[in-house]
């Protein structure tokens, strides 16, 4: 029995995925560097009333520790669903094309073996393609070969050139 994938995507997200998204927003706002660059200035301006202390100094290692800690959650959550809309949209132009091969569809869950495999397989076929005079020519993982032996045992159609009798002559003004 397959599962059933809705029609209409409702779009909520988790109270978490939205203050996630607004804080790596706000991260890499020109407002957050502004406010982190104005806090060290306060931080280095209080260091002659506090002596230049060790204690000075734990302030500022202690802030940004704790607060460099939280970030690299909240942007890991922001990359991870970036990352998997992308593979989405990739999947999705590989399932469109005809000539893609579907064994490449949700190919980011193959092992480190598989794919050695396959980019031994495409480094292959960019050699067959550069033969032939173009690395774009083949592109088929299913079809490779039968397309390489197709391409290379029927003659090459010729380009024609346009007549020159057909193109407009250059006026002189």
């Amino acid at each position: 029995m397959t599962a059933k994938i809705p029609l209409h995507l409702k779009g909520r997200h988790s109270i978490f995925d939205r203050f996630a998204g607004a804080i790596t927003r706000a991260a890499g706002s020109p407002w957050a560097f502004s406010l982190a660059l104005l806090g060290v200035l306060a931080w280095a301006a209080t260091g002659p009333v506090f002596g230049f202390s060790e204690t000075w100094q734990i302030v500022v290692n202690t802030g940004t520790t704790i607060i460099t800690f939280l970030m690299v959650f909240l942007i890991q959550r922001s990359q991870n669903k970036d990352s998997l809309a992308l593979h989405i949209k990739l999947n999705e132009l590989l399932a469109a094309q005809l000539a893609a091969s579907n064994r490449l569809i949700a190919i980011e869950d193959l092992d480190e073996e598989d794919l050695a495999t396959l980019r031994a397989f495409y480094c292959r076929l960019a050699e067959l393609a550069e033969k032939e005079g173009g690395i774009k020519r083949s592109h088929s993982l299913d079809e490779a070969a039968a397309a390489h032996a197709r391409k290379t045992g029927a003659p090459r159609p010729r380009v024609r050139q346009p007549s020159r009798s057909k193109r407009p002559k250059p006026r002189g003004d």
